[in-house]
């Protein structure tokens, strides 16, 4: 069976509010705290996507590059890979912010030893429950609370990672775990069914 995983705030965590925190501080900017468990750069400070782009050129990207695997990520993956799955990583990094989103992905997953069959960057957001119906991969398991919703739309089961960007409305995916033991559960049983 294909499983497609996520890796922002999925298969990591990436720490925006200290990040750009630190930049706006060092650069003496004016933005205010706005969201600080928004799992969107953007909405994190009060500042625009353009104030956001250049944070990223200025070495912001490392809050992506340098961002830490959730505890069991790796051993789950292995798992499912060791039980005959395949794990395919899904990711809508960008070219304006990730100039090479391929070759930035692969290197975190393999500085962190995640193991996986194929990587594909560079989805449109919006767009992995599509990706998923059109290439036979029955479960998704991501962050991104609309990428679930489409997902669900479109047949394919959707595993929510929740997290405090999302939990308000996390009842509105079937499945999902708050750490990766109880997302490795819920995506066995689902295999079960299938």
């Amino acid at each position: 069976m294909r499983i497609a995983v996520d890796i922002d705030d999925t298969l990591n965590r990436v720490d925006r509010v200290g990040r750009a925190g630190a930049y706006i501080e060092r650069k003496g900017l004016p933005f205010k705290l706005k969201d600080e468990f928004s799992n969107r750069f953007v909405d994190v400070y009060d500042w625009t996507l353009d104030d956001v782009l250049e944070f990223v050129r200025e070495g912001g990207i490392t809050a992506f590059t340098d961002a830490e695997a959730r505890r069991y990520a790796r051993e789950t993956l292995e798992g499912w890979r060791a039980a005959g799955h395949e794990v395919v990583i899904l990711t809508s990094r960008q070219e304006d912010w990730f100039v090479n989103p391929e070759k930035v992905s692969r290197d975190w997953l393999e500085k962190r030893r995640i193991p996986y069959d194929e990587l594909v960057a560079d989805i449109p957001f919006g767009e992995k429950g599509k990706y998923c119906k059109e290439h036979g991969i029955p479960i998704l398991v991501d962050d991104d609370l609309t990428a679930c919703l489409e997902a669900q739309k479109l047949g394919v089961r959707a595993v929510l990672a929740v997290g405090r960007h999302n939990i308000e409305r996390a009842r509105e995916i079937r499945y999902g775990g708050a750490n990766w033991k109880q997302i490795d559960a819920v995506v066995r049983h689902i295999l079960a069914l299938l």
